[in-house]
Order: structure tokens, then sequence, then C-alpha cells
């Protein structure tokens, strides 16, 4: 993978973190730590304070309390050189050249501009953007335009990287592709901090995750284990034809339903058995899976509660 080396990375620290614009409370309390080699995915409704806290990790917003700290220190401008940054609204140059705004922008941390210019072109060639080198970056598709924002976050082999919705717009070739390299990139040691609107895509690429509701932390740490602590059981039926009438089954709610499908919640008195029993009394079944929850589900019970 070009451009990434293994990085001894520090820890990523939010300790009670206070902000507040005039009566607006952004971020309240916020604290969670991100780990080295791991992807954190941060989660909340618009307007939690995603983007807030993700700005204060670059000076872009001045808290009014509690501090964010690199290796348990003040976060310094040396240590901002290495971290990579994609913001929501994307920071580019429009009329000026692929290449050339690339060098331009890694060199700003880094006094090598010859050692930018080898990392660019790998990046470049990465992704296929060789040809496009030399264009402006506002004759690229948006997709194109995405890989080189995040070739800007890389260039300099950053110990953090963090991204603020960097899926959108993207299609899903484009969201595998970013996926795999974002994976990459965390298996060489870098920290990795992104925001989406997507759980589905967080619970499949990240260890960590952070749920953040009202600019309060609600829910944080190790993904499996927080699923594995909910002490709900949860069954998912794929079946063919009319759906069963779910009410007739005693002590299971009906959480989610689409075109053939079904998310059940059993009671704890509840046996699988039970269930598995019914469902084929009433219906063509497809597959039958019992399954902890997701993290949509986890997703709306952090922020209703």
């Amino acid at each position: 993978m070009p451009g990434i080396v293994r990085n001894q990375s520090g820890l990523l620290e939010f300790r009670n973190a206070t902000k507040s614009f005039g009566t607006l409370r952004a971020l309240d309390t916020c604290a969670f730590v991100t780990r080295p080699g791991r992807i954190t995915g941060f989660l909340g409704p618009n307007g939690a304070g995603k983007t807030t806290a993700m700005r204060t990790v670059f000076g872009l917003v001045e808290l009014d309390s509690g501090p964010v700290t690199w290796n348990g220190a003040p976060i310094t401008m040396e240590c901002r050189a290495r971290f990579g940054y994609m913001p929501e609204e994307r920071g580019l140059y429009p009329r000026m050249r692929v290449r050339d705004q690339l060098i331009y922008l890694g060199s700003l941390c880094s006094g090598d501009s010859s050692n930018v210019g080898r990392n660019v072109d790998e990046w470049l060639e990465h992704f296929d953007l060789t040809p496009r080198a030399n264009d402006r970056l506002d004759a690229l598709s948006h997709g194109n335009q995405q890989r080189v924002q995040l070739i800007a976050a890389l260039v300099n082999n950053p110990d953090l990287v963090v991204l603020d919705e960097p899926f959108s717009g993207l299609d899903p070739l484009a969201i595998s592709n970013m996926s795999a390299l974002l994976a990459d990139v965390a298996a060489a040691g870098t920290i990795v901090l992104f925001s989406s609107h997507q759980p589905d895509l967080i619970e499949h690429l990240c260890q960590d995750v952070v749920i953040i509701d009202r600019g309060h932390v609600v829910l944080a740490g190790d993904l499996d284990e927080l699923r594995a602590a909910v002490p709900q059981r949860f069954v998912d039926v794929r079946y063919r034809g009319a759906a069963p009438d779910w009410s007739a089954l005693a002590g299971v709610h009906l959480v989610e339903s689409g075109e053939c499908h079904a998310r059940l919640q059993l009671l704890r008195h509840i046996g699988i058995a039970q269930v598995a029993t019914f469902v084929e009394r009433n219906t063509e079944v497809d597959s039958f899976s019992f399954e902890p929850p997701t993290l949509s589900g986890l997703f709306r019970q952090a922020v209703s509660a």
C-alpha cells in the first residue's frame, strides 16, 4: 500500500470536552478514547456534535473546558503535522491542478517536498489518477475528487486520520475500495476516526464505536463487546410469501420488517425452538438466524434513552 509505514501511534482522548455557541451546547462533557491500529466509527444524529468534536482536534474550534489530548498531553502544532484530516466541507482548490495542490498541501506539514512528491505519485497511481495528475480538480468527477481529498489526508503517513463523512456521495464500489484502504491504514498502526450517518457501514468496518447525542457521548467502546452486553436476543428471518402474524407469537416483539424480512426481539424466557416452529408453520423460510443486536439497534436505544 503506497505511503503507509508502520506507525507508533499514540492515544487520542477527549476528556469531558465542552463547547457552546451562544445558547447551543455543541459538546457536553464529551469523553472517549481512540486506540492505535483500530478504526473508530463516530455516529450520531444530525447536529449531535460530531463535526465540532473533530474540529477541536485540529484547533479549528476552541473548547470552553475539558481538553482533547494526544498521548496524554495537549495537542501541539507539531502533533497536528502528523495528523491527517478530511473535512466534511471539502477543502481543495477547484482550479488548481491535482498533483500540484497535493504536493503543496503535503509540504505544509513536511519540509521534504521531494519525499512528498514521491508519496503523491504513488497514491495517484494507486487510485488510477495518474492520467489526471495535471488536470484541474474541478474537471474531475465527485468520486475522484473524494479520492484526491483522501490522498491529501494520507500523504504524510499520519499517526491519526480524522475523516468527516468520507463516504458521502460515493457509489457502492467506491465505498468498498475506500473501506479496504482504511482497513489497511489502520492495520499499519494508524488511528482512524471517521463519522458517518450509515450504521451498517460502521458496523462492517469499525472495531470501536462512539455514539454521540446532543454533544454528549452516550455509548462508546469495542463494538463486539457492546453488542454482547445487550441482554435481549434477536432473530432475523427471511421468508417467501405473505408475512406471518407476528402478534400471535407471545413474548416476541417485531423490531424491523421489510419485504420478506423480519427482525424479532425475544424476551428472556422465549426459546429459539418455539420461534422457529412458529415461523416454519406460518411461512416458507429462506433463512433463520440468531444474532446479537445490530449497531442500528444500539444507536436507536442509545439516543432515545
